[in-house]
């Protein structure tokens, strides 16, 4: 039987411990008691742990063996902010899926209210995250970064930068990742509505290539799910 996985909010040598809601839903949903054993997730690194105390709003753990943990390919999802319920589960789906970070972008087509409250929602996606870490038994949960405008979001770095495009006729994301495989990938998506003409051309002036997922339009969840599965697909 598969056990459990959980990422530690505190870890030193040998203890490991979950604490607030992360630790009451262990003693109160799941039954937590002295003696059992969960993987255990600190860091980049999974041991297995064996419950040592359990208290409200605490649980700590005694860790033992290394565990074998599966790599986490560098993909950053560059995610235009739109609908909160849609972008909870593209943020859910692709850190089942494996990317390695998530930045929310406002886009000229990111609705205003939305774009004013994303700053807010951080933390709750960040919980979303991390559920869906523990839920596909990952080491850790993506990085959930502050929203940020798109000229900047534009300039960031890797070592290949691909933009998705509804108006690409040509060049297939596949395509694109079967050319390169080192180094961190970054994928963008549009908001609903997809990318103003002037915000593609910004991506391309910067250095980015613009790519397909296909013939038909997808929703924006839709596109970062199936981006990031392909994407992930091809790097592993």
């Amino acid at each position: 039987m598969t056990r459990r996985r959980w990422i530690a909010e505190e870890f030193s040598g040998n203890r490991a411990v979950l604490t607030g809601d992360h630790a009451d839903h262990l003693v109160r949903v799941l039954r937590a008691r002295v003696g059992q054993e969960f993987d255990i997730a600190t860091g980049a690194v999974v041991r297995r742990g064996r419950v040592v105390t359990v208290e409200e709003g605490r649980v700590e753990f005694e860790l033992g063996e290394e565990l074998p943990a599966a790599p986490v390919p560098n993909v950053t999802l560059l995610l235009a902010i739109f609908k909160f319920d849609r972008m909870e589960w593209a943020i859910e789906k692709c850190t089942e899926l494996g990317v390695s970070r998530i930045v929310p972008v406002i886009a000229r087509r990111t609705d205003a209210h939305l774009a004013s409250a994303a700053a807010k929602r951080v933390e709750r996606w960040r919980r979303i995250a991390l559920q869906a870490a523990e839920q596909s038994r990952r080491a850790t949960p993506p990085d959930i970064a502050a929203p940020i405008k798109l000229q900047e979001a534009a300039n960031l770095t890797g070592a290949l930068r691909i933009v998705l495009a509804e108006s690409e006729q040509q060049t297939m994301v596949s395509d694109v990742l079967a050319a390169h495989s080192d180094g961190e990938t970054l994928l963008a998506i549009g908001p609903e509505g997809g990318w103003a003409d002037d915000e593609l051309e910004l991506f391309l002036r910067a250095g980015w290539i613009s790519a397909s997922l296909g013939p038909t339009i997808l929703r924006a969840e839709t596109a970062a799910i199936a981006a990031a599965a392909i994407t992930i697909s091809e790097l592993t």
